[in-house]
C-alpha cells in the first residue's frame, strides 16, 4: 500500500484563505486546547492523513511493514471520547508491503483469502481514558469471519482547525494479535531452526479524524 502524501484542497476565496490562515497561525503550538474528556461529535477518518499498518517479524532477524491503503472509519460521542463508538472497515485487497508478489500471497487462502474475506472490521465495546492525553479503546476485530476481543493503546495528539476551517483530532496507537487465532495460519520452517514468519504481529493505527459539521 503507497501512503498518499499529497491532497487536493478546495478552492477558497482569497480573502477567506487569509482569515483562515491567520486563526491557524494564532493557535499555532496550542493544539492540546482541551483533554480526551472534552469532545463530542462525529469524527471521520481523514484517509489521506491516516496510515493502517502492521509489523512482523520476518526469518527471524529482521521485519517486514505493510500498510493497507483503502479504508474507513469513524468515532461518535455524545459528551466526550470515553463514550465513543468507532468503526473501522479495512479493504483488505489494499495490503502493500512493497512487494508485489508478497502482497499477491498474502491475498490468497494462505493468509487473507481476499476473494472470500474482503473485509477487516473493527468495533469498540469500551473506551477508557488512559492518563491526561491517552485512550484505551476495547473492541471487536475480525478477520476472515474470525471475531477476538482486542485493546489498542492510543496516545491523543490534539486538536487544531486546519486552514480550511475544518476540526481535527489526531491519534497514534498499537496493539500487538497473534494471526494464528485469526486463521491466518501459513508457515514454513527454515533449515536453521525459526520460522518465516512470526505469529505475533503488530497493527499501527497514524489516524487523523475531521468532525463533521
Amino acid at each position: 500500500m503507497v501512503e498518499i502524501n499529497a491532497r487536493l484542497e478546495p478552492d477558497v476565496p482569497k480573502e477567506k484563505s487569509l482569515r483562515r490562515n491567520n486563526a491557524a497561525a494564532a493557535t499555532k503550538g496550542n493544539t492540546m486546547t482541551k483533554s480526551v474528556n472534552d469532545y463530542a461529535g462525529t469524527y471521520n477518518i481523514d484517509p489521506t492523513h491516516t496510515e493502517i499498518g502492521f509489523t512482523a517479524r520476518h526469518a527471524m532477524v529482521t521485519k517486514v511493514r505493510g500498510n493497507f491503503a483503502e479504508f474507513t472509519g469513524s468515532a461518535s460521542t455524545k459528551e466526550n471520547l470515553e463514550d465513543a463508538a468507532i468503526n473501522v472497515e479495512i479493504d483488505v485487497a489494499s495490503i502493500d508491503t512493497g512487494n508485489a508478489d508478497r502482497d499477491g500471497h498474502l491475498r490468497t487462502s494462505d493468509f487473507f483469502e481476499v476473494d472470500k474475506f474482503p473485509k477487516i472490521t473493527f468495533n469498540s465495546t469500551a473506551v477508557e481514558a488512559n492518563g491526561e492525553d491517552g485512550l484505551k479503546v476495547t473492541g471487536d476485530l475480525t478477520i476472515k469471519d474470525v471475531t477476538k476481543s482486542v485493546t489498542i493503546d492510543f496516545d491523543f495528539n490534539g486538536e487544531v482547525t486546519d486552514p480550511w476551517g475544518m476540526s481535527r483530532i489526531g491519534f497514534e496507537g498499537a496493539t500487538t494479535i497473534n494471526r494464528k487465532d485469526f486463521g491466518l495460519t501459513w508457515q514454513t520452517a527454515l533449515d536453521g531452526g525459526g520460522v518465516l514468519v512470526s505469529e505475533k504481529i503488530t497493527l499501527n493505527f497514524d489516524v487523523s479524524a475531521v468532525k463533521e459539521a
